[in-house]
């Protein structure tokens, strides 16, 4: 799903925002009117996930950028689930590249599970991109991260957001991604919110005021 600029007004960035487990591509489209950049020439590409079995859930078949196997989710990670929905996104950026922005008038967003997708893709990115919003989610494979990422996609913003009560994916996995990706040298914007595995209020608003700085320099 594709939220457009209004007419007459040209396409100057791009963010593209991936849902999280058992949603659609329709979970974040009530939020993005609220960021006020639909009318400054911004494109939300709200793609879907692809239905598949999921063994946490008993094998029921559900819309998922990956499998998860375990209740530990950090235990038997889906490598080639995960890759293979890092490919795709990359795929879509190329995409909006290829309409003629920037690399760096393009970011990436995720919550949960595609939350890791986001960052995984967008700090592997041949390409430094604009940004990484990446909302109650952790990193699956840090270890290939720490391989893949090229030096200067150090310079990405990242904003890293979670709940302090969320029982899905606990809190402590946010603090650890924040770590890791301080430690190869990633500009990480750290928030917590006493909610659970949702998007708060005050997110809503922090997302929007960091959006806003990230793309100033396209919009403007």
């Amino acid at each position: 799903m594709i939220l457009e600029p209004p007419a007459g007004t040209g396409l100057r960035a791009s963010v593209i925002w991936l849902h999280g487990l058992g949603a659609s591509g329709h979970d974040f489209e009530p939020l993005i009117p609220e960021l006020g950049l639909l009318e400054r020439g911004v494109r939300f590409v709200l793609p879907h996930a692809p239905d598949q079995p999921v063994t946490i859930n008993g094998g029921a078949v559900m819309p998922a950028w990956y499998d998860i196997r375990e209740p530990d989710i950090n235990a038997a990670p889906d490598v080639d689930g995960i890759l293979r929905s890092v490919d795709y996104l990359q795929r879509l950026v190329a995409a909006e590249i290829a309409q003629g922005l920037p690399s760096g008038a393009v970011l990436v967003a995720g919550f949960s599970q595609g939350g890791v997708i986001a960052l995984h893709a967008g700090l592997t990115h041949p390409e430094p991109l604009g940004g990484v919003l990446a909302l109650s989610t952790y990193l699956a494979l840090p270890e290939v991260l720490s391989r893949e990422m090229p030096p200067a996609n150090r310079v990405v913003p990242v904003f890293l957001a979670h709940g302090t009560a969320d029982p899905v994916v606990p809190f402590a996995l946010a603090g650890a991604a924040r770590d890791r990706l301080n430690g190869l040298g990633c500009e990480v914007d750290f928030h917590a919110y006493p909610v659970p595995h949702t998007v708060s209020l005050d997110e809503v608003a922090d997302i929007r005021a960091w959006l806003a700085a990230r793309l100033a320099q396209w919009l403007d």
